[in-house]
């Protein structure tokens, strides 16, 4: 039954990806984000969104809040409408839809052969971080959670190697192997801080204890390398702004809980900045 559910998740999502292709990407990320404010609200605790936000945000407003909740089921559709251009945010017309602030800093990377570790969390359309820095020609690998579904993750990998890092590691033990064993071939690592982790650690975010990924920290303590936050921030519709933040350099006296208590910190700047752009659905302090 739950191979036929996800059948049928993968079947939607092929026609939708074939209607987007002949409307184009303009009208593609508007129909995806008109469709999941109608049905987004079906798949996820409406009482859990409404806890996360007022737990972060105690100061928002019935009005604010209902505002948030409509713009982020927006934004998701609108990502998953775009993945079907996500080519030609790469190297086509589309390109020139992503503005970056702080480009001299990854030129730098480049230049002198470094490595760094990029961290960011679920905004805007979060896949442009990875596709942005390997295409900078950046030495990069990124490490994604598969998705339950396993017809569109197949997919999804498909594009996801192809056009936005064609290093893509699984989470886990295998995966922190084979990222330890990348870096020392000097590549850096690029990942997503804001989700759930069993393995974790317990970090304060927005004044609660969270399971926070420590994978930021044991790179920092074992390479000695700086870790870059980056924002990635929907500025209108098909438009983006991608902020390459200056570098967190560590001490050998920083430990592995509050160098992830200091990420953590960073994410909320740029949740708060945007609030309605964050993935405010999922059960982050369970």
């Amino acid at each position: 039954m739950k191979y036929l559910k996800y059948f049928i998740q993968f079947l939607f999502a092929i026609i939708f990806f074939s209607i987007c292709k002949l409307l184009g990407p303009k009208i593609s990320s508007d129909l995806g984000g008109k469709i999941f404010e109608k049905i987004g609200p079906y798949f996820r605790s409406k009482k859990l969104i409404h806890a996360n936000i007022k737990n972060s945000i105690p100061s928002v407003s019935s009005n604010n809040l209902n505002t948030i909740i409509k713009l982020m089921w927006n934004n998701y559709g609108r990502v998953f409408a775009e993945y079907m251009f996500i080519k030609n945010f790469r190297m086509g017309k589309l390109s020139s839809k992503i503005q970056v602030e702080g480009q001299e800093i990854l030129d730098d990377i480049k230049k002198h052969n470094k490595q760094a570790i990029f961290v960011s969390g679920h905004f805007g359309n979060f896949e442009l971080m990875a596709m942005h820095l390997e295409k900078t020609g950046i030495n990069l690998s990124t490490i994604y959670r598969p998705l339950n579904n396993i017809f569109l993750n197949f997919m999804m990998e498909r594009i996801r190697k192809k056009y936005i890092c064609k290093h893509q590691i699984k989470k886990g033990i295998g995966g922190m192997k084979k990222l330890i064993n990348l870096k020392k071939n000097n590549i850096s690592t690029a990942l997503m801080i804001d989700q759930r982790v069993s393995e974790g650690i317990l970090s304060n975010f927005f004044n609660r204890k969270a399971l926070t990924t420590t994978v930021p920290a044991q790179l920092v303590k074992k390479f000695k390398i700086p870790v870059i936050p980056i924002y990635i921030e929907r500025t209108k519709n098909i438009n983006f702004k991608v902020t390459i933040n200056k570098p967190l350099l560590f001490s050998n006296n920083d430990t592995i809980q509050n160098i992830t208590d200091k990420l953590n910190k960073e994410l909320e700047k740029m949740i708060l900045n945007k609030p309605e752009q964050w993935i405010w659905s999922h059960n982050r302090w369970k």
